[in-house]
Order: C-alpha cells, then structure tokens, then sequence
C-alpha cells in the first residue's frame, strides 16, 4: 500500500502535468491566433497594395480667385503625372485613365512629366498604342505638357502626336470666349539644367503685359519653387514628381524622397496667395506597390464667385 506521501506525490505529479497541458494548449491557440492574425493582415495588405496601384481616383478641388475672368468661371482643368508607362501601368490602365479623364469633360488637360519608366525600353507598338490613347483625351481649349526627369526623346514625339502643347520654359496665354485671358506657364525638368525660369516668365518683361493676370505655372520637380516665387508671382503651381512619397503612413507622411522634389512633396500647400498642388502620380516606379497612396488625377473647377 503506498503511504500517504507517496499518493501526495502522485497527485501533484499529475497536477503539475494538466498545468503544462493546459498551457501548452494556450500557447497552441495564441500562436494559431497570431498566425491567422498576421495571415490576415498580408492578405489585406496584398489586396490594397494591387488595388491601391491600378485604380485611379480623382481628386475634385475648386479653386476661387477674383483675378479669374468671367468668361472662365467653371472652366475645368484635369492635372495628371508620372505616369511611368512600364511600371505598373501599361496599355490597360491608360484606357482606364483617358476615359476617367475624358468622363469629366475637361477644358484643359495638364501633364507634369515622367511619361516612360525610365527602368522600361517601350516597344514601337506599344508606343503607337499610347499615341493613339493620348489622343482620345479631349478637351475644349487645350492640352499642356512639361517634361519630367527621365523624359528623353521621345517624350516630344509621344506627346506631340497625341496633340499636346509641350511648354518647356514657355508660357500661352488661353482664352474662353472672348478677350481676357488666363496665363499658363510651364518650366522644363530641373534636374536636366534647361530650366530657364527667365524665358519661362518672359510675358511679365514684355510692355503689353497684364501684372494682375491670373497665373498657372506647371512644372515636374519644386524643389527650386522658393527662388520662383521670390521674383515672379504665380496663382496656381501644378507640380509632380515626388508622388506624394509613393507610400504614406499616418502621422508620417510619404516615406519615399525623389530628387528634385524634397520640399514640397505632399498634396497641397499654400504660400502667401500662391496655391500649390502635387500630383500624386499614376504609375509607381519605386516599390511596384502604394499604400494609403492610391495614383490619381486632380480635377480642378476655377471661378471669381464664391460659388460654382
């Protein structure tokens, strides 16, 4: 018979092993837990980062000066960039864009630059096929462009047969119906050493000018808007390049710098009475993913009321 002892023993030996059962099935179950949590949050996180990098929303903005003339109250101006054709976005997804474009029946379209990936050949097909897409965009006055940091040659035959007007360091003066204008300005990429801001801003020297004008100047990179503003005064800036740091964290803000865009690179700023708007972009050339960055256009309505 065994003595008290021994049985004491032997119910504390099988206690002590349900306790370690019993925690060994919780650390079973919270490691199941974590598993299925962290499985859930890469799911999540691949769906968003595909989702978030093939569609396109539009930013709708209004825009009110009493500088702009009757005649262009309503007038609507679409700004895009960086469409990095060879990223992730190809002959579908520019479908996509020219129709969200063209749904909301533009005056004047604006592209700020960086047409082709500059990591990606563009075959002569795929070319003709984007010619031919860019040329669908339709507007009622016009459609502007500027170059980017890695447009190279055939950025002027793309968007020259696609019917933009390319104003690198030139300006246009448009007109609605009838005889008071609005002026647009555009700068050439920084980062190519053509930028000639004097040339670009040549109407203000000219003796006819108009000082009170309503000014939109469109540039790719920023980083030398300071020195802009200090000498010549512009209403509007549309800027690219930085794609508002491609990803974004809250509280943080964009991670990702590009050259030429360091200081304004978020969506919008405001500088004494200048208005300064940043595309985020279209393509994705850094990662091949967004995230809390989805691309899009901006869709601006410009008036002198206060109401459109």
């Amino acid at each position: 018979m065994s003595s008290r002892e021994e049985k004491n023993k032997k119910k504390q030996d099988e206690l002590e092993k349900a306790d370690r059962r019993e925690k060994r099935i919780k650390i079973i179950k919270l490691t199941l837990k974590i598993f299925i949590i962290i499985f859930l949050i890469l799911l999540i996180a691949l769906f968003y980062t595909n989702y978030s990098t093939t569609d396109i929303i539009v930013k709708e903005k209004r825009i009110r000066n009493e500088k702009i003339p009757t005649s262009m109250n309503g007038i609507k101006i679409i700004s895009f960039s960086d469409l990095d054709y060879g990223s992730t976005i190809f002959s579908e997804e520019v479908e996509k864009l020219v129709k969200i474009i063209n749904k909301r029946k533009p005056d004047i379209v604006i592209f700020t630059g960086n047409l082709i990936n500059k990591n990606y050949k563009i075959k002569t097909k795929e070319q003709e096929n984007l010619i031919k897409q860019l040329q669908k965009i339709n507007t009622n006055i016009g459609k502007y462009a500027v170059t980017g940091k890695n447009d190279i040659d055939n950025f002027n035959t793309i968007m020259n047969q696609s019917n933009f007007t390319i104003l690198n360091n030139e300006y246009d003066l448009i007109y609605n119906s009838d005889n008071n204008p609005i002026l647009i300005i555009g700068l050439s990429s920084l980062l190519k050493e053509t930028r000639d801001i004097d040339k670009a801003y040549s109407y203000f020297n000219e003796e006819t000018h108009n000082s009170n004008i309503y000014t939109i100047s469109i540039m790719s990179e920023t980083d030398d808007l300071d020195s802009i503003l200090s000498k010549y005064h512009s209403d509007l800036v549309l800027g690219g390049n930085s794609l508002n740091g491609e990803i974004r964290l809250p509280l943080i803000g964009g991670l990702i710098t590009e050259e030429g865009s360091t200081k304004y690179k978020d969506e919008y700023y405001k500088l004494n009475d200048t208005e300064i708007y940043i595309s985020g972009g279209i393509g994705t050339p850094n990662t091949g993913f967004r995230l809390f960055n989805r691309p899009s256009v901006n869709f601006f309505r410009i008036t002198n009321k206060k109401e459109i």
